[in-house]
This record gives C-alpha cells, structure tokens and sequence, in this order.
C-alpha cells in the first residue's frame, strides 16, 4: 500500500476527530468510538400498493433482527440519520429532478421507470435512505467501518430515477465526503447483481471516484453504462467463479487507483433463489464475498462504508439472513477500539 495513501488517510480522520470531538471530551467518549454505528430509515414508510413487488418489509425485519441479537453484545448502535438536503442532493442531481421529485411533478413514464408511486413520504423516505449513506460514510471515517442498513440505490442517473431508486445515495455521499474535505478520492464497489448504471453514469467523467460493478451479464439494466471497471458474469454463476472473479477485480480497482473510502453495496441478490437475479450464489458463498470485501480494504486500511443494496429472494428472511451476515462482518472489521 503506497505511504502517501496511508498518511491521507490518517489526515482526514485526524480532521474528522477534531471537528467532531474535541480534546477534553474525547477520552470520556473513547468507549463509544469502538460501537459500529448502523443507520436506519424504514420508520419513514414508503407506501406502496398491496401486491407490490419490492420487499419493503426487510428492512424494519432487518432492524429487529439487529436489535434483538447485535446491539444487547454491545458492538452496535442503532441510529437514526438526518434526511439528505438539498444542497447536499444537488451535488449529483440536476435542479430540475430535484425539484420534479420534491413536487411530485413528474411524468407517468418519470414513476414507471422509478417504480414507486410518488408522494411526500417517498420523498422524505428518499432523503433519509441518503441521509444514512452521508452519515455512514462519516462514520467509516471515523471508526473504520459503519454501515446503512437500507441505500445502494444505483440506477438513479443525475437527472431521472429507475429500477426503484430515487438518489443515488453512495454518490451523494461521496461528494459530500470531499466537499467537506473528509476524502480526496472514492470507490464504489458495486457487487449488487445488477450493473449500477446510474453510478457508472454520474462517475464517468469524474476521476476522484471510482466505479466497479460486478454483476450479471443477461440482467437489468438491459443497456449497461460503461463504469470504471466492469465484471459481468455469466447467468447462474456459482461461489468459487464470484470469489474469484470478485478477489480479481478488487485487485484491478486498487492498482489505479488508491481510495481514502470506499462504498460497499452488498447486494443480497446474487442468491440463487432471487427472483430479480440470474446469479447461483449460496448464502455461505455471500458471506465470504462480504468478509472479503472487508479484509480487503481492512487490510489496507481504507475505511468502508456499506449499503444493502438490492434483494428480491420470495422468501423475505432469506434476504434478513443475509443483510444481517453482512452487518455481522462489519462487526468483525469494527468491534475493537481505534
């Protein structure tokens, strides 16, 4: 790992401390710092008609999950983070989305391809998710690792949503991170199974951040946007080609690029039993894709943030399991003190 790489890093979380705890109070709070904080958003309700195909239930059975089991070890907390402003929005989307999405002025072809019906609560629903993956981020700066426990939300372009995705929230995120001087250069690494067109879109002609997705070849999006780095692999690929594949690209990402933070999106839909995937991957095999991912970075000692990204398995515990396995390996990244 390059010298120069480390030092900034050490620099902009030397930043973060100081502007976040100040000297006489830091010792008191040394304690704190070693909790992975989780953020959450599934309080703000995004209505949706009965028979509706997103799983919205798996994030609030995600959360109780985590509540019932992680936080009473003492290596968690749960949060509840700011909604996404505007300024902040406007760092990746047009004015004129934004201000189409804050009205409800957008056309019937507009929410189709969204896919979720407008309202004000989508909205507000929107913001949080976004404002989860801003504080996240934050937190990784601070702690190493911190974790939305919803986000990934990678088909929204800059100027229009798709594939139920509102704000590109790890994008947003990355530029609220540099605009406040928190991060020089970003990575998304995008392992949900379908390309993030809309981040390779909004990253393109960005070269302080870096897009890799790895996902399946014959998926939604039908026409991909050409990121930084793309993976696409074959229909009913199984564990050890991923795992390979995965520890491949990984490799390539870095070695053109050196991240002071990288966004995690740890799709559940590779698994075999996703209804929107074309990938085999068994739940043992996502594991050990979350734990490399985060060896990964750790061993570099490049801070992660992470995002649940996308997961339509039939059976909606299948998708708690395996949100919750991902949680479980930032926990391992993050449970001792700094």
């Amino acid at each position: 790992m390059p010298l120069q790489g480390t030092v900034r890093r050490l620099q902009m979380k030397s930043l973060y401390l100081t502007r976040n705890y100040p000297a006489q109070g830091l010792l008191k709070t040394n304690v704190s710092l070693c909790l992975v904080k989780l953020f959450y958003s599934d309080t703000f309700e995004l209505p949706l008609p009965a028979g509706h195909r997103f799983p919205m239930a798996k994030y609030t059975r995600l959360r109780n999950r985590i509540e019932a089991t992680l936080v009473p070890e003492g290596r968690c907390e749960l949060l509840l983070p700011p909604a996404a402003t505007d300024e902040q929005l406007s760092l990746v989307h047009t004015r004129g989305y934004l201000e189409a999405i804050k009205t409800g002025e957008l056309t019937d072809v507009e929410q189709r391809r969204i896919g979720f019906p407008w309202s004000p609560k989508m909205v507000e629903r929107s913001r949080r998710s976004t404002g989860a993956s801003i504080a996240a981020a934050r937190a990784a700066i601070k702690d190493g690792v911190a974790v939305n426990l919803a986000g990934g939300t990678h088909h929204s372009f800059a100027d229009s949503g798709q594939g139920f995705c509102v704000f590109n929230d790890a994008c947003v995120a990355a530029k609220v991170l540099q605009t406040e001087g928190l991060a020089k250069r970003v990575m998304i690494v995008d392992l949900d199974v379908h390309q993030g067109n809309g981040t390779a879109a909004i990253t393109k002609d960005d070269p302080t951040v870096y897009s890799f997705s790895m996902h399946c070849s014959k998926n939604y999006p039908f026409r991909k946007t050409e990121g930084d780095l793309d993976v696409a692999l074959p229909p009913a690929t199984e564990d050890e080609y991923y795992l390979a594949q995965m520890r491949f690209g990984l490799k390539r990402a870095v070695d053109g690029f050196d991240p002071d933070c990288v966004f995690y999106l740890a799709g559940a839909d590779p698994f075999v039993d996703d209804r929107l995937g074309l990938l085999s991957l068994t739940k043992a095999g996502l594991q050990s894709r979350d734990e490399g991912v985060l060896d990964f970075f750790g061993r570099r000692d490049v801070p992660v943030a992470i995002a649940m990204a996308g997961g339509y398995a039939d059976e909606i515990e299948d998708i708690v399991d395996i949100h919750f396995a991902t949680v479980q390996a930032a926990l391992q990244l993050g449970g001792s003190p700094n």
